[in-house]
């Protein structure tokens, strides 16, 4: 049996004209505080139009601005305390060539018979003491170097934790959308996670309709359809849908919802995305003729 078949058995005299019904609905956001404070600022009114990205509140900043200027402070007393190595073992590094001078003589001395060896024995101690001492030295830098590097890092990655709470100070909007409900005004304390208001997709809505597993069978996500928005006293504006999600079960059908057999029991939800005009609202009525 065709699919026209089925829909001329549906429904008594009004299956020709839709195949299913359901209501209009659209993406809702619910944008919620990602800081706590007093809400300084707060622009949206419900109705707006808002696009993706805009700022349209912000949260008192002011303890972490100053957390900030503290951290960096305390980066800077980090770096004013990183030893200048080469300065500070410069004079033992000038002692120790002194030393190996006067070892490399007293070997040509001894050499020459000129002088005894216990002479050479000592400029040879001097030489490794002062090449030990310089090795710590190194050393000893190196270790204070290398911690006060690791607090400076540690005072960055502060910084940059403040500056991501600062940046959620500043309330935005994730995607373009209507402003349907304000939760909050300014002035407000809010809590972290507290929602401040909810935009809905207006512009690319859908209607959630029902169908029978017997209507099923010919319906398709990506499939075509045709759309009707019911005003009422017979008034109807027509959209061309599309088919974009179908329900992998089902249900009992909604008692506001009639299906090609209202005997039905078990149906399966399913969206018909359309633009819309403007003139389709959320909770509207309408039905759908799939193609």
């Amino acid at each position: 049996m065709t699919s026209a078949a089925i829909l001329l058995g549906a429904c008594g005299n009004k299956a020709e004209e839709y195949d299913a019904t359901g209501v209009f609905e659209a993406t809702e956001t619910t944008v919620c505080a990602e800081q706590s404070g007093t809400l300084m600022a707060f622009g949206v009114e419900e109705g707006d139009v808002v696009a993706e990205g805009a700022e349209v509140g912000l949260i008192d900043t002011t303890q972490i601005w100053l957390k900030i200027q503290q951290t960096k402070a305390g980066r800077e007393v980090y770096r004013s305390q990183k030893p200048e190595m080469e300065k500070q073992i410069a004079a033992t590094r000038k002692q120790l060539e002194k030393a190996k001078q006067d070892q490399q003589r007293y070997r040509e001395l001894v050499a020459d018979g000129a002088a005894p060896s216990k002479t050479l024995d000592d400029a040879t101690n001097q030489v490794e003491v002062l090449q030990k001492q310089l090795e710590a030295q190194i050393s000893s830098l190196s270790v204070s170097t290398n911690t006060l590097s690791r607090q400076m890092e540690t005072s960055d990655a502060q910084e940059a934790q403040l500056r991501d709470q600062l940046r959620k100070c500043h309330v935005c909007t994730p995607a373009k959308g209507t402003v349907i409900e304000k939760y909050v005004e300014r002035g407000e304390y809010v809590v972290m996670g507290k929602p401040l208001f909810m935009t809905a997709d207006t512009e690319n809505m859908y209607i959630r309709a029902y169908v029978t597993s017997e209507q099923l069978k010919d319906i398709r996500i990506g499939q075509q359809a045709v759309v009707f928005a019911d005003y009422g006293d017979g008034k109807r504006k027509e959209y061309p849908g599309k088919v974009t999600w179908i329900s992998s079960k089902s249900e009992f059908t909604p008692k506001t919802i009639l299906t090609d057999d209202e005997r039905a029991s078990l149906v399966y939800a399913l969206k018909v995305a359309i633009k819309n005009d403007g003139f389709v609202k959320m909770g509207m009525y309408g039905e759908v003729k799939f193609k």
